[in-house]
């Protein structure tokens, strides 16, 4: 039974929710209830914008993570959770790290004084990281622990009395606020009221020579500490209109303090990017980011005092304002003119910039983006180094690791293919992608850079061998001792080009690319689902347009380095790779616990063997030397000896594989499909070579009964058909066109 909907139900809930959130986060208070605010919460309320920013960093936590360059930590704010991880950040915890550590050095200074450039190719999540920082920001100052506030001036009605400056001595009973302030005054009492776009933090009222004081002696302890309250506060003042209507009012009240202070309304202000509260991003454009207007020219203030009346009051507008006591980014600063943006030197540096009617003070975390092209041009300029003692440099590139890259694109598909069409994605879509996108990112490595031993293996990895490796996985061309080797030097080898100019990560295909391209290949006709095949064809038309993408010009190094048409062959081959494991394992044919029940044998009877110990033989019950005929047979199967390393070598690799990997999970019982995944893989191979007839006849069998029904097949066929494709469709998620598109195409290139 469906209930009636009662709009005005409905809508009187939301008002109350909405008054109970209003009072609950104080919006509008007295100065008077501020000062109290002020003293209980004083060191959150002193933070300067890079305290602030490095607090939002902190509030959201942090979590390790592992990669090709090492144990990285990395800040969940770039997770999003706030906002179930819509447009989060992928990867670039080094980037996370150095843009922290130039905001805690800031907040040690209380001020900002350097810009933050953030620098890389085109498409490489400069502006995402800009953008999850800003909605950050916006999330945090909705909560209590983020709370900021400014104030707004006040003046009441004629109504309210008569004497002082116009605007009476006192209050009506029914109008008083706390401490006798117009601040809670109704609109209709109010004369006129003057809000601050700079957002002045209403401490700075007080005088700056007891302030200082009083601030450092209540914080002795988290000074000592380390805490650093902004300097601002501690010897900044009123911005220009401020200080013009603080003194004419304390002119006419003859010094009365407590009298000039019943004017100040305190307002909590909530960051916004929408609305440029606090948070601003600066296209590239001619204009300085800061003007002043006349205010006062405005008929509506003829409503204020006589006092003020006199004064020529001016307002202050520009980005420079909106970014006031937040983060102001300047995106794609350098394809600005140099002119356009020298009054950054100062503004950085001192916190100051010189208008037509006075000087205008910010608080704000500078942040900037640039091309990498531009930033190499700009390091060609005189100026240059003028604008490198105000600016830290913080490099950005592109994803090494193609499974992080993947997440970028399977978070694009969702929110587009996934949730706007009808079309089925078929497995392996954004896997192709990405994979095809490291692949060009990948630069040569040179072995003079490694120690004797590494050299070697460095000079022999391939452009598909070093983006697996980046990937954690080990390259099947290298011996087991030499996959050790190579995942211990991992780290080495992803930093090597870091100090050269021309950085792995800087040149290649990029994610926004890529993204139109998947766009592009969701569309093809030729294709009923979503298809990785659809992917392959629009990357081999990506590939001929060489005056379009500056990547596609560089010339192809030995050793298979940029020579991204072949790329695509061996993408195309490791996917059919992947297609031709799921559909063997669809099959059934032998149940995947076998391998491992199988290698499970082989390590206990070497343990025995490495041991020298007797293998007791729960089937005899007699004490037996260890099965030299199984351990010879699993490592037939794992082609030991092939290559030089001998079996004896190889079962004492093993059982110090398993004991690495104890000591690293203590009270663990050993994974040995996380410890041992090539030899499980290689086990499951030998196991199908045996098979490959019937392989090839299920595979064949899968097609007819796709394209010509059941019907056409043996009763026991068309049921391992179905049961294959059930499988391909409830593990793998292939539907029964992308199935066909898949069984094909592994047909023709691997079983005709």
């Amino acid at each position: 039974m469906s209930s009636t909907f009662d709009a005005k139900v409905w809508l009187g809930q939301i008002t109350a929710d909405m008054r109970e959130a209003y009072a609950r986060n104080r919006r509008v208070m007295s100065f008077a209830e501020y000062l109290t605010l002020f003293e209980v919460d004083m060191p959150r309320q002193v933070r300067s914008a890079a305290q602030y920013l490095r607090d939002v960093l902190d509030h959201y936590g942090t979590a390790t993570v592992r990669g090709s360059r090492g144990v990285l930590t990395r800040w969940q704010l770039f997770d999003c959770p706030w906002d179930g991880g819509r447009d989060s950040l992928k990867g670039q915890e080094e980037v996370q790290a150095a843009v922290y550590r130039l905001l805690s050095n800031f907040a040690r200074q209380g001020r900002t004084n350097r810009l933050i450039l953030l620098h890389g190719p085109n498409g490489s999540a400069k502006s995402t990281f800009v953008a999850c920082l800003q909605r950050a920001m916006e999330h945090y100052s909705s909560l209590d622990e983020g709370a900021l506030y400014r104030f707004n001036w006040i003046f009441p009605s004629q109504r309210i009395g008569k004497g002082g400056i116009g605007f009476g001595g006192g209050l009506p009973a029914e109008s008083q606020g706390p401490g006798d302030s117009y601040a809670y005054l109704e609109d209709d009492l109010v004369e006129s009221k003057i809000v601050d776009e700079l957002r002045d933090h209403p401490i700075l009222l007080l005088p700056r020579a007891e302030r200082r004081p009083w601030i450092e002696g209540k914080l002795k302890h988290q000074i000592a500490a380390g805490l650093r309250p902004a300097r601002a506060l501690l010897d900044g003042d009123l911005s220009h209109r401020n200080r013009q209507i603080f003194e004419a009012l304390l002119v006419s009240y003859q010094g009365d303090l407590a009298k000039v202070l019943r004017h100040v309304q305190v307002e909590r202000f909530y960051i916004s990017r929408r609305y440029r509260e606090a948070v601003a991003t600066v296209e590239p454009q001619l204009a300085v980011d800061a003007r002043v207007r006349q205010l006062t020219m405005d008929r509506s203030l003829n409503t204020l005092p006589p006092a003020l009346q006199s004064l020529t009051l001016f307002e202050f507008h520009g980005d420079l304002v909106d970014g006031n006591r937040g983060l102001l980014d300047f995106d794609d600063l350098l394809k600005r003119p140099l002119d356009a943006f020298k009054y950054l030197l100062g503004v950085v540096e001192d916190g100051m910039t010189s208008l037509e009617v006075a000087s205008m003070a910010v608080d704000t975390v500078f942040l900037a983006t640039a091309n990498e092209n531009y930033l190499a041009a700009f390091k060609e300029s005189v100026e240059f180094q003028s604008f490198k003692g105000r600016m830290e440099l913080v490099r950005v590139p592109y994803l090494l690791d193609y499974r992080l890259e993947r997440q970028i694109y399977d978070a694009r598909m969702g929110e587009t293919i996934g949730a706007h069409s009808d079309r089925h994605v078929a497995p392996h879509v954004t896997w192709v992608a990405a994979l095809w996108a490291v692949l060009t990112r990948m630069r040569k490595p040179n072995p003079e850079k490694y120690p004797e031993g590494l050299a070697e293996l460095v000079g022999r990895l391939s452009p598909t061998d070093k983006a697996r490796l980046y990937a954690g996985e080990v390259p099947e061309s290298f011996s087991p001792e030499e996959q050790k080797q190579l995942l211990t030097g991992v780290e080495t080898i992803a930093r090597e080009s870091d100090s050269y100019p021309h950085y792995e990560g800087r040149s290649g295909a990029s994610a926004r690319e890529m993204t139109g391209l998947l766009m592009n290949a969701a569309q093809s006709a030729k294709w009923k689902c979503v298809s990785p095949f659809a992917v392959l064809e629009e990357l081999e038309e990506l590939v001929r347009a060489v005056s379009v993408y500056e990547f596609l010009r560089q010339e192809p190094m030995p050793g298979g380095f940029h020579d991204n048409g072949k790329f695509i062959a061996q993408v195309h081959e490791h996917l059919i790779d992947r297609i031709d494991d799921e559909v063997r394992t669809s099959m059934g044919l032998v149940e995947e616990k076998r391998y491992l029940e199988q290698f499970e044998r082989y390590l206990t009877q070497v343990s025995c063997w490495v041991k020298r110990e007797k293998y007791h033989n729960p089937v005899t019950g007699q004490d037996e030397d260890a099965d030299e005929e199984l351990m010879a047979e699993v490592e037939r199967a794992l082609h030991v000896g092939v290559g030089g390393v001998q079996a004896g070598d190889f079962r004492r690799e093993v059982i110090s594989k398993i004991g690495a990997w104890s000591l690293d999970h203590q009270d663990q019982r050993p994974d040995y499909e996380q410890i041992f995944p090539r030899p499980l893989a290689e086990l499951r191979e030998a196991f199908f070579a045996e098979r490959t007839k019937v392989v090839r006849k299920i595979n064949e069998d899968i097609l007819i009964y796709l394209v010509d029904g059941p019907s056409r097949l043996l009763p026991d066929a068309a049921t391992a058909s179905r049961r294959t494709l059930d499988t391909l469709q409830s593990r793998f998620g292939y539907c029964q066109h992308c199935a066909k598109d898949a069984v094909l195409t592994l047909v023709r290139k691997r079983y005709s």
